[in-house]
């Protein structure tokens, strides 16, 4: 057999990657950072290639951490690994970034944001970077506690302008996380001939021809089994466990052959993620081990390197040598170590491994948890408050104290995100005795976790029997319950029935099915809109003012007419208005109401409180707000920039893609296929998460678009399905396409009874945005001019500009077919000026297409801003339009202010000019 034979510590069969990592730290070099995710299974070579590129490196400044398995649950730990050699410069830090950072590293005492802490370890690494490049190199990232996930993930989307290149290594399988979206590399395994010569290079065992070709086959190129395997000497029955589990019993087989000491040293090594010598050799001393005797055993077996960190050869060795141990020497290994952990300075990891001590129940272990559990959550650790109070309701004594441990478990894994794992968990204690208030929160908890799931439609059930359960003993809680199934339905969609129901049960008496599987109906809360009376003795309880569950079932059952009103008294709630406390079901029924001004105002609140709070939630639903009545008001370049703001903030914290605004924003600009693919894939979105309000929100999208470039068949099919659930908003919306659509397509029996509704819904709300729109809806019905004119009065008091525009085309198109051809041409270059103006093609394009009939050639619109930028150019032109600097542009998109200024130099060289006067000096840049 001939190969050829690498030198020691050379790589073979890598060149391909090697490419790839020296491309990301030449353009580090060069100030365009990037990151790479190497992925692939144990043993495959990603921590070997990891430490290629720290050699090939040469100039760069290097930080580096490896996750840990027994690490989790600790949030922020391996963040603050990464950062603790650069965290020289956190003085360089504006005060709030600075703060964040200590909170997040338990340095400091709060509440973090989430925003800062990814910004200030950007502007932190950065800092770094001033003098030389930064390499950051992560190695076990599938291990990586998941506060430091999402803030890596963050870094590595935000680097291109920054001199960093960011490295990681994570093992194949792994669960679905924050790094899946990162440019990655799959690593494999290494060719026959690649795999022979590092055999060769690396064995020291005499192999025959035979063994060779077995250990070559077994081991599947992978090169840590290729150099593993061969130590026993090829003649074991062949193995058909995976290779990760025969690299481990490698490992297991090297620490057979220490002597006690030594292998009790290993385990108490393998059970301590830090890697702290100070905390290995106090801990191996309370054990009575010989330390130097102990240690130097430990190190021949080549598993492990005591230096200024405890390092083992591999990862798998780490987990090879903790499974080789029994229970009882894991305890002791965790109980030694929690006693030389200082509880003051390191409480949690003090608490867990006293919890992996334990035997058994322990109340004051238990306790000790969830104060862990408490401090997790205060620095932003969901997931490790969630793992904490879990393991705390394990272990607990006394049975209403684990009950109510489980229950916080349960909503802790919600928050986390750990949907499967709060079912599981609730299950346990669906059967215990609970009392009345305990069935009302496992009963919110089924619903909060059916809601999530999406595909799993009781969630408004559950909620409705909570809120049943509570109306005597806690009827305000009982209303807010009734609240929460109506949100939780307005998502569904009203196809689904669900709020008919939430509103009968709330207000009507009518009995509520239980969930499907959940046994036997519960009865609802007795009357109209009053608590079931309370047990004799306990005194009536005062009557209750209307509020808006009363108002939707007075809408449900009477109609607009009747219902208006108090919908509007709802709405406006005196001192505090709705919105304060349920602004999306405020937007719902602002928009209703067709209310642009109550709409915008809500919107302006959740923004002022969204930034205030710092609440990542609030925040991107006043942006989202924000963007859809721009959108509707036909300023396109504000819409733009919200979105733009809002994705940049979904991004920051890994929140799920937020779809009506850009719905709204495609329909109204017209353009067909841009806006086709958009609808296509928020239509699978809807689908996969059981959102019916937002297939609606399509299938009215697809009307707007449709009406617009003249497909009338197409937006009369859009229309129908549109109006058909009945959904608060999108119903009322809807109306107006759908009477146009069935006009043009000659059903005139389809627009007479759209017509009517439409009419009920808008004279009863009587706004002039309503009343307009109903008002052309009805000259297209009936041919009469007066309702044209009384259209374009009552929408000239409207902010609704694509609808005042649309009212002077769609008189401009009667007048036009009624021979008037002066008349017509007014109207006519009134909607082509407003709707190319604000860049309302298809529509635009329409009233062009008019006005050629008539023989006048409509006027070229010039290009707006918003179409020379991407979205995220147009929301940094506008904010320096203001006057704001790069830094307070930067906090507000999670950029460092050396990318802005990056994205300025593209903006003056795509609108031609030089300066941020220039940007100030352009009417198309309005505030954001």
């Amino acid at each position: 057999m001939r190969t050829s034979v690498p030198p020691t510590g050379q790589l073979v069969g890598r060149q391909a990657e090697f490419r790839r990592i020296d491309e990301l730290t030449g353009a580090a070099r060069e100030g365009r950072g990037g990151a790479l995710v190497l992925r692939g299974e144990a043993g495959i070579g990603k921590s070997a290639l990891l430490d290629r590129a720290r050699e090939a490196a040469s100039g760069f400044r290097v930080v580096e951490v490896c996750g840990s398995q027994y690490e989790t649950e600790l949030p922020f730990a391996a963040l603050h690994q990464l950062c603790v050699p650069v965290l020289g410069q956190l003085g360089e830090l504006p005060a709030p970034h600075r703060e964040s950072l200590r909170i997040a590293f338990g340095l400091a005492t709060g509440t973090p944001d989430a925003f800062r802490i990814g910004l200030a370890t950007l502007e932190l690494l950065a800092s770094a970077a001033r003098e030389r490049p930064l390499l950051c190199v992560v190695d076990d990232a599938q291990w990586l506690d998941a506060a430091s996930a999402r803030a890596l993930a963050f870094l590595a989307r935000r680097v291109g302008s920054e001199p960093v290149a960011m490295i990681l290594g994570l093992r194949l399988p792994s669960a679905p996380g924050e790094l899946d979206d990162l440019p990655g590399l799959f690593v494999d395994g290494l060719s026959d001939t690649d795999a022979r010569a590092l055999l060769a290079a690396r064995s020291h065992v005499t192999l025959d021809e035979q063994v060779w070709d077995r250990i070559m086959a077994e081991a599947r190129g992978n090169p840590l089994a290729l150099l593993e395997l061969p130590r026993a000497g090829g003649y074991a029955p062949p193995d058909t466990s995976s290779v990760p589990t025969r690299i481990e019993r490698s490992y297991q087989a090297r620490l057979a052959e220490a002597p006690p000491g030594a292998r009790l040293l290993l385990t108490v090594a393998s059970a301590d993620p830090t890697g702290d010598p100070g905390l290995l050799w106090p801990a191996a001393r309370r054990l009575g081990l010989d330390v130097a005797t102990a240690g130097a055993a430990a190190t021949a077996t080549g598993l492990v390197e005591f230096s200024t960190r405890v390092r083992f050869c591999h990862p798998l060795a780490r987990s090879a040598v903790y499974r080789a141990a029994d229970a009882a020497q894991r305890r002791t290994a965790h109980g030694v170590l929690a006693d030389v952990t200082d509880p003051v300075v390191d409480p949690d990891r003090r608490a867990w491994h006293r919890a992996q001590a334990g035997t058994g129940p322990d109340d004051d272990v238990a306790a000790e948890l969830e104060r862990s559990a408490s401090r997790a959550r205060s620095r932003g650790g969901v997931e490790a408050a969630a793992a904490f109070i879990e393991r705390a309701a394990a272990l607990s004594l006394d049975t209403g104290r684990r009950i109510e441990r489980t229950l916080a478990a349960v909503r802790a894994n919600l928050d986390a995100g750990a949907t499967d794992t709060a079912a599981e968990l609730l299950s346990t204690v669906e059967n215990a005795a609970l009392d009345e208030l305990q069935h009302a929160r496992v009963d919110l908890l089924r619903g909060q976790i059916a809601f999530v799931r999406h595909n799993d439609g009781n969630g408004p059930m559950f909620m409705l029997r909570a809120a049943q359960r509570l109306s005597t003993p806690d009827p305000d809680w009982s209303r807010e319950c009734f609240l929460d199934a109506l949100e939780m339905s307005l998502v569904v969609g009203r196809a689904e029935g669900v709020m008919d129901l939430v509103l009968a049960a709330a207000g009507t008496g009518t009995p509520t099915p239980s969930p499907a599987g959940t046994g036997t109906p519960t009865p609802s809360p007795a009357g109209t809109g009053t608590p079931t009376p309370r047990p004799a003795g306990t005194g009536a309880p005062a009557p209750r003012p209307p509020d808006i569950l009363d108002a939707l079932a007075l809408l449900a059952s009477d109609g607009h007419r009747a219902a208006v009103p108090a919908i509007r008294a709802a709405l406006d709630g005196g001192e505090t208005p709705m919105w304060t406390r349920r602004p999306a079901l405020a937007s719902i029924l602002a928009c209703e109401l067709w209310d642009p001004h109550t709409h915008s105002a809500v919107a302006d609140w959740l923004m002022k409180t969204g930034r205030e709070s710092g609440s990542p939630l609030m925040l991107r639903l006043g942006l989202a707000q924000v963007a859809s009545s721009a959108a509707f008001r036909g300023d396109f370049g504000q819409a733009t920039a919200a979105i733009a703001e809002e994705e940049a903030v979904a991004d920051a914290v890994g929140g799920p893609a937020v779809w009506y605004h850009r719905l709204h924003l495609a329909a109204m600009r017209g353009r067909r296929q841009e806006a086709s693919e958009l609808f296509e894939t928020a239509a699978e979105a809807a689908t996969a998460r059981g959102a019916g309000q937002l297939v609606s929100n399509v299938h009215w999208a697809t009307a707007v678009l449709n009406n617009g470039l003249a497909d009338y068949p197409a937006a009369l099919a859009a229309a129908h399905r549109a109006t058909a659930p009945g959904d608060l908003f999108l119903a009322g919306i809807s109306l107006p396409e759908l009477v146009e659509a069935a006009v043009r397509c000659g059903e005139h029996d389809t627009a007479v009874t759209a017509l009517e509704s439409l009419t009920e819904r808008t004279e009863a709300a009587g706004t002039a945005s309503g009343l307009g729109v109903a008002a052309y809806a009805r000259g297209l019905v009936t041919g009469d001019e007066d309702h044209y004119r009384e259209a374009v009065e009552h929408l000239d008091k409207s902010p609704l500009l694509p609808y005042r525009a649309r009212a002077h085309l769609l008189y401009g198109e009667w007048l036009r077919r009624e021979g008037r051809r002066r008349d017509c041409r007014l109207h006519l270059r009134t909607a082509h000026e407003l709707l190319s103006d604000a860049g309302l093609e298809a529509f635009a394009q329409r009233a062009a297409d008019e006005l050629r009939a008539t023989g006048e050639k409509a006027r070229s619109r010039t290009g707006h801003t918003y179409d020379q930028l991407t979205p995220q150019e147009l929301y940094i032109a506008r904010l320096v339009a203001t006057g704001a600097t790069s830094n307070e542009v930067a906090a507000r998109l999670f950029l460092s202010p050396r990318t802005i200024d990056a994205h300025l130099r593209n903006i003056f060289r795509k609108l031609g000019i030089t300066s941020r006067r220039q940007l100030r000096d352009r009417p198309d840049l309005g505030g954001v």
